[in-house]
């Protein structure tokens, strides 16, 4: 584990017992009910397929969203909320993130 992930882990924990001991209020994220996931792409300017692949949705789940068949569970919605503030940015993190995963060392099977 690196340094930095177990700090980001330290941090987070040092939040939850000050919250648990009455010191910290908690944070709570408003995520509306209902998202329109296709104006959220059109902002985008990306197709459906584009924009599936880019920010890691299934094609098809993406489609069952934007014809209102399904809608996305709340986690996603919070990461649709902020695609939609800022796409561009979104974008840019993703591809920071699966750069530094490519240059990490292939993982062994923990089976054998």
């Amino acid at each position: 584990m690196s340094k930095k992930v177990f700090d980001q882990i330290a941090e987070g924990l040092q939040e939850a017992l000050a919250v648990a001991r009455g010191e910290a209020d908690p944070y709570k994220l408003h995520v509306p009910a209902e998202i329109d996931v296709k104006s959220i792409r059109a902002k985008t300017g990306l197709s459906q397929k584009d924009f599936a692949s880019t920010f890691g949705f299934g094609f098809d789940q993406l489609k069952q969203w934007e014809q209102g068949r399904s809608r996305p569970v709340q986690g996603l919605r919070a990461y649709l909320l902020l695609i939609d503030d800022q796409p561009v940015q979104m974008v840019k993190a993703l591809r920071r993130l699966n750069s530094a995963h490519e240059n990490d060392p292939p993982k062994r099977a923990a089976c054998r």
